[in-house]
């Protein structure tokens, strides 16, 4: 697969690579790749890719993992007639999603931590969005009026300003020094050799592919707009960013 820039630098707004191919004339591949691919409940970045040798632009409008290839689906039609493999590019982030984004995911960190470790709940999936998202889990007691707690003490761990740190590890040296690799229920992939953690000091530590922000101070608050009962244990709390 295409290096992925985003992993270790999820700051990184613009960067240059080569194109590999170009398939059904709007879905080009690089060589390297700074664009988020829609996945683990966080959707992609989109942005721009910039000709090098005559500066035409092209409307990154999504991107995606398919066959092991990170795929960046261009706007228009006939791509193939401006890009081509060889072609070098300069991509360009939309900052103002990917950054959003980011405060989203290391949000959602803070959030289901608090609510795994105060209500002995099962972390079952999650959804960002750009106005608010989701957290889904398992529970078997309800007691919708201890969130406002959860809320209270997400914000104190977001308002202390507490480094986030990534970086990559085998999956033996993580699961010898961890006793789970990520708070979902379903696991983490049997397929994948390489686990790239997500440490909030003090806090968590997990597996994640997720683009985060550096310090906890960054998210600035959240706010518990929703809880929903889906049945049986199955729960769902929605949460925004709070400026």
């Amino acid at each position: 697969m295409a290096e992925a820039l985003y992993f270790l630098d999820c700051y990184l707004k613009e960067f240059e690579a080569t194109v590999e191919k170009v398939t059904d004339d709007r879905f080009v591949v690089l060589d390297r790749t700074a664009y988020y691919p829609e996945s683990g409940g966080q959707p992609n970045d989109t942005g721009k890719l910039v000709h090098e040798s005559d500066g035409d632009e092209f409307d990154v409008l999504y991107a995606g993992k398919f066959n092991g290839e990170i795929s960046h689906e261009i706007a228009g039609e006939n791509i193939s007639k401006g890009l081509k493999a060889g072609d070098r590019v300069k991509g360009l982030i939309d900052w103002t999603r990917r950054y959003r984004h980011m405060r989203m995911h290391t949000a959602t960190h803070v959030i289901a931590n608090v609510i795994e470790k105060e209500a002995g709940a099962q972390i079952t999936g999650n959804q960002l969005g750009l106005d608010q998202s989701r957290v889904d889990f398992s529970l078997e007691v309800f007691d919708r009026g201890k969130f406002a707690e959860y809320e209270r003490i997400a914000n104190d761990i977001i308002a202390r300003k507490i480094p986030v740190n990534l970086y990559l590890v085998s999956r033996k040296e993580a699961e010898e020094k961890l006793s789970r690799l990520t708070t979902l229920a379903k696991g983490f992939s049997d397929k994948i050799e390489e686990v790239r953690m997500v440490e909030i000091e003090g806090v968590t530590i997990e597996a994640c592919g997720g683009t985060h922000v550096k310090n906890t101070e960054e998210i600035k608050g959240i706010k518990i707009t929703k809880l929903q009962n889906k049945g049986k244990s199955n729960r769902r709390m929605y949460f925004t960013l709070v400026d």
